[in-house]
């Protein structure tokens, strides 16, 4: 009796305002197909917010600022992948941006500069690599298929205390006692807002 291949699924898009929401309905679809439960749906569509935001945001250069109805804008792309692995559904962002993410402490008046840190906190496991063969890098994170497992685990290419920030040491919050998936669906429920 063979096994069935691992479910994976990848998407590829153009780094334009619709592409987040292009992401989500995308992973949506896919997760529903492999019947994973809702809770842990909203929880990967929060992940899959967070990290092609950051794919359609971070890779511009200086002077990026032209208007996307303009001729001289240059439409990039980015893929994401969908891929079941053992507990967790594990989301992939591949960007050309090089730099890797940084989990920062953003301030409580900060309007940006949460999204690794969502991404720590609602993932069971995160990491990011180089990408092979192409410019830039992969980022990933595991949302884990269990309800019991604890949020904020990080796996990242760099080996460190967890919580601890590479840089300046200062502690990343931790969500030790909280359900991922209900904080995913509080999340999104606020975005929506």
């Amino acid at each position: 009796m063979s096994q069935a291949p691992p479910a994976r699924d990848t998407l590829t898009l153009a780094d334009t305002p619709n592409a987040v929401q292009l992401a989500r309905l995308y992973t949506t679809n896919v997760l529903a197909r492999w019947g994973v439960p809702a809770e842990v749906v909203e929880t990967v569509k929060l992940i899959v917010s967070e990290l092609t935001t950051n794919a359609v945001r971070h890779p511009k250069q200086a002077g990026d600022d032209v208007s996307i109805y303009s001729s001289q804008f240059d439409v990039r792309t980015f893929e994401l992948a969908l891929e079941m692995v053992p507990d967790a559904v594990r989301v992939s962002v591949w960007d050309r941006d090089a730099r890797p993410p940084v989990l920062t402490e953003p301030g409580v008046e900060a309007t940006s500069g949460r999204g690794i840190l969502i991404v720590a906190v609602m993932s069971s496991r995160w990491g990011h690599y180089p990408a092979r063969g192409l410019p830039g890098k992969v980022v990933w994170a595991d949302a884990s298929l269990s309800p019991t497992s604890r949020a904020g685990g990080s796996e990242s290419t760099e080996r460190r205390p967890p919580g601890r920030l590479p840089a300046t040491g200062r502690r990343v919050p931790r969500a030790e006692r909280a359900d991922p998936h209900l904080l995913g669906r509080v999340l999104v429920g606020v975005r929506g807002l």
